[in-house]
């Protein structure tokens, strides 16, 4: 057998297509019942026969090359449509009812917007939609997809990682009248601080504001004071509002720095080390209906 023949390099590209999703071989491997030599295997054939190195292997975490993204952004709709299309020749109707919980911040700012695409996309697809803190645990049978925010780890369920979280300081250029710059961290003391008190799950009340200050290398900034709110959206309205200075999340704000109603006082972006991801359990994208739905919002995060 031809080792590059069509039939051998689209099962590789099914594959990296299911690791490109996990951004580890290991997830992959349990969704495509192999072991995980076989994924690893299997992508650097892959790549041995593109000539370009598809993933950046990690200590902990496996990330996607410019390469690796290129044919992410192929590959992914492709298949999908291919998917769809097997979807209704088996008679799987793409009609009925998705349960998908997400965290309330998320759902606001991220995935509400984007919705009336989705309506457009599959208009027989109903969604019933669920806000939920990230204090609240994952229990199997409550939804079909959940979006929420953490290292990635969901013991007995499955997961797709949506994008990596940063976080920055953002304020109202009105909170900046009349007071002292705000140049350094240190100049924080002139200002109160807001702060998402659930930011993740498990995390104490100032972790965002101590995460990133201990990150830029100014952890001796007293951040345990001011304003406490436990969604992130309600935070920035606050910041909008000029009540203080609030620790933004990239994913959630766009807008607000490009209309000029935020600005961000500091260059440094931090990594957080969470993910918002794509949970569900073991078989549910067996459900077409399920299967779409996941897969559209994996491209609106790509």
């Amino acid at each position: 057998m031809n080792p590059n023949s069509p039939s051998q390099v689209h099962a590789r590209l099914r594959v990296f297509l299911t690791a490109a999703r996990h951004l580890s071989f290991t997830r992959a491997a349990e969704e495509l019942h192999i072991t995980t030599g076989a994924v690893s295997q299997q992508i650097k054939l892959l790549e041995d026969w593109l000539g370009l190195r598809l993933f950046r292997r990690l200590p902990r975490r496996n990330e996607l090359t410019d390469a690796g993204n290129r044919l992410l952004a192929a590959v992914d709709p492709a298949y999908a449509a291919v998917d769809l299309a097997i979807g209704h020749l088996r008679g799987g109707a793409l009609s009925g009812v998705v349960r998908v919980r997400a965290l309330p911040s998320f759902l606001a700012t991220w995935l509400v917007p984007r919705l009336p695409k989705l309506m457009t996309s599959f208009p027989q697809i109903e969604l019933q939609l669920e806000a939920e803190d990230s204090s609240y645990s994952l229990r199997d049978g409550e939804f079909d997809l959940a979006i929420d925010l953490n290292d990635g780890a969901y013991p007995g369920f499955q997961s797709t990682v949506l994008l990596e979280e940063e976080i920055f300081p953002v304020c109202s250029p009105l909170l900046l009248h009349g007071r002292p710059p705000l140049e350094t961290p240190d100049d924080l003391r002139h200002y109160p601080l807001l702060h998402d008190m659930t930011a993740w799950r498990g995390s104490p009340p100032y972790a965002e504001w101590e995460r990133y200050l201990r990150a830029i290398g100014a952890p001796q900034v007293e951040v345990r004071r001011g304003y406490m709110f436990n969604r992130n959206h309600i935070t920035m309205q606050c910041a909008i509002a000029a009540m203080g200075v609030a620790m933004a999340r990239r994913t959630l704000i766009t807008d607000e720095l490009d209309s000029g109603r935020l600005v961000a006082p500091f260059s440094q972006t931090v990594r957080t080390g969470k993910r918002y991801c794509l949970v569900y359990s073991a078989g549910a994208l067996a459900d077409p209906r399920v299967a779409t739905v996941h897969d559209w919002i994996v491209g609106e995060a790509r």
